[in-house]
């Protein structure tokens, strides 16, 4: 006979079955009763895992073991739980669905790992990079960006460089996440001639340090055929940045800037919160209007009034400091292959309202959102189980903008098509910068100007600085309201 899964985890939280941790300090647990005991692995951790996602995972409807009746008997599914070899191999295997539907949903062992990552604080050296595979089993790097200050910076680094090796290894398809993973090595030049690879016989050394960076890397005003153009480059949605953000947006707004060119080609997405001020930045004539809608599971989704279920444009960033708004309405906004979620929510968002014009190539399709979710009474930070540090941040809603428009797997589609031509990259925030320029052509009317770049077929992108980190490419909410953190906490009990 089947029971209800709210009853299973009341019976589990009297305390009937026994928790610890499985996987690194597995215990086994006598069952009190009998003459001949039978013994239980502590399902500490894959229990948190299971109530959590059958909770909040927007796709749990797609997971027939987190239905509410799968399970006959609490021990079935303690059962089913013990399967697993681990706690990752649980949630990535038995509890989210695959790609391409939920590419984003993940693990970590250490949630001081994640919440670093959120506020900025990375270990690097301060060389963003992208990785272009030529040859049979090749591959190059090319540099991005620096972070100001970084070791990179220190060292010399600049945007354009490329490099074939570390430490004297060259880079391979096998290889370069390890390579370039290392505490400190050393990168190896190289040129592009007539599209052949050759090394400079220059190296450069690099160490890691702890960084705290700064998504605003560019803010500036340029004049175009008489247009006052604002550039800002943002390369993450960092909650705790907000305000400098503000102040980027202040700067232009001072300048009585006619035209916005917002860059968010590198950037991989952050915080919701963020991505609806900057919007409100952008704009400013549509506080309290609707900017996104979000669907959770169903579960959820009942729990919720329909004015709980959408953002708002507004009028204050999360320091309840003024926004500094442009007015605009119309807005360029460079967005890439290495364009996601939050970065994605702002172009969605925007465009029943003004007029966005996509300039660069199409964009990941990030239109979920997630949250981490603790080992708590009601899955938030306060009161963490001290037993271990998992969490988990998984999708639980999808969003779509007011005119119930949504974007898919195959991202955001470009109104001016234009690659950035690796072999000769241009400085950051220059009109001659290839994406800036075909903005800038379009801005003043001058669309004959916007520049063409085409590739050796040899030649594809395959990776990118942070692919391996732990919130690469994801949108997530700062808070869940507090109506599903009580309801969580109910089911939980």
């Amino acid at each position: 006979m089947k029971i209800n899964k709210l009853i299973l985890i009341l019976f589990l939280a009297t305390g009937v079955l026994t928790s610890c941790s499985k996987d690194n300090n597995d215990e086994v647990i006598p069952v009190v009763g009998g003459e001949n005991p039978e013994e239980t692995p502590n399902l500490e951790i894959e229990n948190y895992l299971y109530d959590a996602m059958s909770i909040y995972y927007v796709y749990e409807a797609d997971v027939p073991e987190l239905g509410v009746n799968y399970f006959a008997t609490s021990e079935d599914k303690n059962e089913w739980l013990s399967e697993f070899e681990s706690p990752e191999d649980l949630f990535r295997n038995g509890l989210k669905v695959p790609a391409p539907k939920d590419r984003f949903s993940f693990i970590v062992d250490d949630y001081t790992v994640l919440e670093n990552s959120q506020s900025g604080i990375s270990t690097t050296t301060g060389m963003d990079y992208g990785l272009v595979a030529y040859g049979e089993t090749g591959v190059f790097g090319y540099v991005r960006y620096i972070i100001p200050g970084s070791p990179a910076d220190e060292a010399g680094v600049e945007r354009g460089m490329l490099f074939t090796e570390i430490d004297g290894e060259s880079l391979n398809r096998t290889n370069y996440q390890s390579l370039l993973g290392r505490d400190g090595f050393e990168i190896s030049l190289a040129q592009v001639n007539d599209n052949i690879i050759s090394e400079t016989g220059e190296t450069i050394a690099l160490t890691r340090e702890q960084i705290t960076e700064n998504p605003v890397l560019h803010t500036k005003t340029l004049t175009v055929d008489g247009i006052k153009v604002g550039y800002i480059m943002y390369n993450s949605f960092t909650a705790d940045f907000d305000d400098e953000l503000n102040a980027a947006f202040g700067e232009l707004k001072t300048q009585n800037v006619d035209a916005l060119v917002l860059d968010l080609r590198y950037n991989g997405g952050g915080s919701v919160e963020s991505a609806v001020d900057l919007s409100s930045m952008i704009t400013g004539q549509f506080e309290g209007e609707i900017f996104s809608k979000q669907t959770w599971n169903e579960l959820l989704q009942s729990q919720f009034t329909q004015e709980q279920l959408v953002d708002r444009f507004n009028g204050q960033i999360r320091t309840e400091e003024m926004i500094n708004s442009l007015g605009l309405s119309k807005v360029y906004i460079i967005g890439t292959g290495s364009t996601a979620s939050a970065s994605e929510l702002v172009m969605n968002g925007l465009a029943p309202y003004i007029n966005v014009v996509h300039v660069g190539t199409s964009t990941v399709g990030k239109f979920q959102a997630a949250a981490p979710l603790y080992d708590s009474p009601n899955f938030t930070r306060e009161e963490r189980n001290p037993n271990h540090k998992y969490v988990i941040q998984p999708l639980i809603y999808e969003s779509k903008n007011a005119d119930e428009d949504a974007y898919y797997e195959e991202g955001l589609i470009p109104d001016i098509l234009v690659e950035e031509d690796i072999f000769n990259l241009k400085a950051l925030g220059t009109p001659e910068e290839t994406l800036l320029a075909a903005a800038l052509a379009d801005i003043t009317g001058n669309r004959m100007a916007i520049p063409s770049v085409s590739y050796d077929s040899r030649f594809s992108k395959i990776g990118e600085r942070g692919e391996s980190d732990v919130d690469y490419q994801r949108m997530y909410v700062d808070e869940i309201p507090e109506i599903i953190r009580q309801k969580a906490a109910e089911l939980k009990k």
